[in-house]
């Protein structure tokens, strides 16, 4: 059973996916899956190149963009900007819980001029709090200038 969470129209977080997911997010016409967890996490995690080669099988993009809190990069938020501007349709990125995920998606719109308020608005409706990046998420909104 599937937790994806909708962030915005184009975007959902979800706890770790294992391959029987990819048909869920192929239903709801995901197009992009973006895996935010580094491999060996922990022994229950379903290696990402299962889950790239089930994508692929299902005519899906895959892209990892591992991250953890002490790892996270502007070379990452920029990896996770450019992978959601030229997704040709809906994403589906995932981590462990669904939270790096949405941090990374929260500092990438952020990055692509989205307003933060409404960024963080849309986490919290989907039971995220962004509250660990929010100064980040100002400060690359504040950048663009």
């Amino acid at each position: 059973m599937s937790d994806f969470r909708k962030l915005d129209e184009a975007v959902y977080a979800s706890p770790q996916i294992g391959v029987a997911e990819i048909a869920d997010a192929a239903a709801l016409g995901v197009t992009l899956v973006v895996n935010n967890r580094p491999e060996g996490e922990s022994d229950d995690q379903t290696p990402g190149a299962e889950i790239e080669a089930a994508a692929h099988a299902a005519g899906m993009d895959y892209i990892a963009i591992p991250v953890t809190m002490q790892t996270l990069s502007q070379d990452d938020v920029a990896s996770m900007a450019q992978a959601l501007g030229e997704a040709k349709g809906p994403v589906l990125a995932y981590c462990r819980s669904g939270t790096r995920s949405t941090l990374l998606w929260s500092l990438a719109e952020a990055k692509r001029g989205r307003d933060p308020e409404e960024v963080a608005a849309a986490a919290a409706a989907a039971g995220y709090d962004v509250s660990p990046v929010r100064a980040a998420m100002d400060a690359l909104y504040a950048a663009r200038g």
